[in-house]
């Protein structure tokens, strides 16, 4: 939760040598469990077409608005009965060793403040609506609980080979950018649109951003930005073809990794498989393309 200032009020809790804290469900207020609510209500709004359908149905659920803001406690026995996930408090963003280790033990470590009224649209630093609304969900589905099992765990291994930075390209454009491809034509995954309903549209429906076909070692030689929309979109096949790729020895990976060329946001290759090439009208216009 924040203050009236909009400062993280858990910012100096007391923390567990693995960062968690207690969340003190009871000591929210009753205008943060409407705004939780009121945030829930317009995602679900926004997102319905447009989500894919295992998100949707696991947020239906896990039951996420019963009575404002999540009780992560109460939340982690209905998701830990379905894939064997829980959900853990923390103040803030962890240290990566503490995250990778969270992951690879089926704990997902999750902001406890909600953001402030005068940042309902946008909070550059993860909050419970983004961590719980967005991430969650799909942590009840068995296969994608597999890959984020899997991310942890190679996350470690990473850090060993100096190529955390690559890996973190992987995790922004699945885990928080991503898009799938569904029958009914591409549908959202990423947490970091589901949370944002302005960027549930844009990355859907704007001509401006690229959308291209996933491809592992693409995605980790491009970089992103932090404080925009995306200027490309990568768009998996599905979980079960995420899971299988993500599976493999990533060392002979890290080794080219190692030299050749990283990519800017925008550009597109002329190896992608391009599924919509972007105008770049957006970023054009403000001086970002």
């Amino acid at each position: 939760m924040t203050d009236a200032a909009g400062v993280n009020r858990y910012r100096n809790a007391p923390r567990r040598a693995d960062w968690t804290i207690d969340q003190d469900w009871r000591s929210y207020s009753a205008e943060e469990h409407d705004r939780w609510d009121r945030l829930h209500a317009r995602a679900l709004r926004v997102l319905e077409g447009r989500a894919c359908a295992e998100f949707l149905e696991a947020a239906s659920r896990l039951r996420l608005s019963e009575g404002g803001i999540p009780d992560m406690g109460r939340l982690s026995d209905r998701l830990e009965a379905m894939t064997g996930w829980r959900v853990v408090p923390v103040a803030g963003l962890v240290p990566d060793e503490i995250f990778f280790d969270h992951l690879a033990n089926r704990r997902f470590p999750a902001g406890a403040f909600i953001r402030p009224e005068s940042q309902f649209d946008y909070l550059e630093e993860p909050d419970i609506f983004h961590d719980i609304f967005g991430h969650v969900p799909l942590l009840a589905d068995p296969v994608y609980a597999d890959f984020m099992q899997a991310y942890g765990r190679g996350g470690l291994r990473a850090m060993r080979r100096g190529m955390l930075r690559q890996l973190a390209r992987l995790y922004w454009y699945t885990v928080e950018f991503g898009l799938i491809e569904a029958p009914g034509g591409l549908r959202i995954f990423g947490a970091g649109i589901l949370s944002s309903a302005a960027e549930s549209v844009f990355a859907l429906e704007d001509p401006s951003p690229n959308r291209i076909a996933f491809d592992l070692e693409r995605v980790m030689r491009t970089e992103y930005v932090i404080d925009d929309f995306q200027q490309s979109y990568f768009v998996i096949e599905s979980f079960p073809a995420l899971r299988a790729t993500c599976a493999q020895d990533f060392g002979p990976i890290y080794d080219r990794l190692a030299t050749g060329p990283t990519f800017a946001p925008g550009e597109v290759l002329p190896t992608d498989r391009v599924l919509h090439r972007g105008s770049m009208a957006r970023f054009l216009a403000r001086g970002r393309a």
